[in-house]
């Protein structure tokens, strides 16, 4: 195993030497090198799903459905911008684009299965044919940048049938490339795959995987900056990885002997009839932080669902929840027993250890310190794109 240090950050692309012999790998570390746009990533991590799938042939249409599939959860259910938006508010990204679109034309839920996408493409393929055909018209050419360098003559970017021509060229004249294109237009444009680079891409497909993602994120936080957890929201999340067992036994533990309402309806939250939800939604923060749980009604947990509740009037009567939790740890050993149990999971944010559950707040404290620490959280998931939830 060979580690090529592919940018200067020191991810290592690791890729196992006898290749080094037969391919350049150098050049093949250069394709996600310099994006505009973050569908790079997504062409590169297409290619490398369909050849890992045994493929020596593809389509554009295909390639592009790929993408789509792949990008689709990070789009809809974390509300994440590929590529940032402009001043003016719309979307710089045609990936992104692509995935509204299909969005508007399809019933798809946001958690919806590869297999779902992928069958509401081609139920929508002429809704989306001009959002597909943009996603091809510089990517799959300019990827290949790092192999031309090898070459004195300069390619003709103007035309795709010259660049194809290109592109044949240095792969017959020069060094092997992972792709050739075929003749046809547009999305029907075929790609053929050169089986020593399939053979590589098969026996490294996790190294690489793991390069690509790691390229991907490091563009995604810088167009994201507001968003937390962001390495965690580019594929489905196993719901086991929420840790509320202890926060409900918390909660249990107060409402035997306290009468806890619920935020939204204003009447009292039933022992066997409640969840403990987030009130900023857990797919934007990404974690379970005591400070953002609250025990409501079962029956609204699912209408309530990934959206925000309005700030004004609920963000208030939250904070008068979560005081009149402190009050009871403080005051009840058994309680606070329980609270120590939430330590490991659920207690990690510094200024809530040191400012919101430390001993001697007053109501008044203890409401101004989770708001100023609250309210930006808030706003940046609002301006990511959540939903406010008009209970009522």
């Amino acid at each position: 195993m060979v580690e090529y240090i592919a940018s200067q950050d020191r991810c290592l692309l690791n890729i196992e030497a006898n290749y080094y012999n037969q391919l350049d790998i150098e050049a093949f570390s250069q394709m996600m090198k310099d994006p505009s746009y973050c569908y790079k990533f997504y062409w590169l991590e297409a290619v490398v799903h369909i050849i890992s799938e045994g493929k020596n042939e593809t389509t554009f249409d295909e390639i592009i459905d790929e993408m789509i599939a792949n990008a689709w959860y990070s789009v809809r259910e974390f509300h994440i911008h590929l590529s940032g938006i402009q001043a003016d508010g719309l979307i710089r990204d045609g990936l992104e684009r692509a995935i509204l679109q299909l969005t508007e034309f399809s019933d798809l839920p946001a958690n919806a299965s590869k297999i779902e996408i992928k069958n509401a493409i081609r139920e929508h393929q002429t809704d989306l044919k001009k959002a597909k055909e943009q996603l091809t018209n510089m990517v799959p050419y300019r990827a290949l940048a790092g192999f031309f360098t090898r070459s004195n003559e300069v390619p003709d970017w103007g035309s795709v049938k010259r660049i194809t021509a290109y592109i044949q060229k240095i792969n017959e004249l020069v060094t092997p490339l992972p792709y050739v294109l075929g003749d046809s237009s547009k999305l029907k444009k075929e790609v053929h795959f050169h089986p020593d680079w399939v053979a590589m891409i098969q026996d490294n497909t996790v190294n690489i995987l793991g390069w690509i993602q790691y390229e991907k994120v490091k563009w995604l936080q810088n167009n994201n900056p507001e968003v937390p957890g962001l390495i965690y929201k580019l594929a489905p999340m196993d719901e086991k990885m929420r840790k509320l067992s202890n926060v409900r036994k918390l909660w249990q533990g107060i409402m035997k002997v306290q009468e806890i309402r619920d935020i939204f309806t204003g009447q009292p939250v039933k022992e066997t009839q409640y969840d403990v939800d987030h009130f900023i939604p857990w797919s934007f923060v990404m974690n379970d932080e005591l400070w953002n749980l609250m025990p409501m009604d079962s029956s609204l947990n699912s209408a309530k669902s990934n959206r925000l509740p309005k700030w004004n009037p609920f963000f208030e009567v939250f904070a008068g929840n979560q005081y009149l939790m402190y009050e009871m740890i403080n005051e009840r050993p058994d309680l606070h027993k329980r609270f120590e149990a939430c330590y490991r999971d659920n207690l990690h944010s510094i200024w809530a250890g040191q400012e919101l559950y430390r001993k001697g707040n007053s109501r008044e404290v203890f409401y101004n310190i989770l708001e100023r620490n609250m309210m930006p959280v808030y706003d940046s998931a609002r301006r990511q794109g959540y939903e406010i939830w008009n209970y009522g």
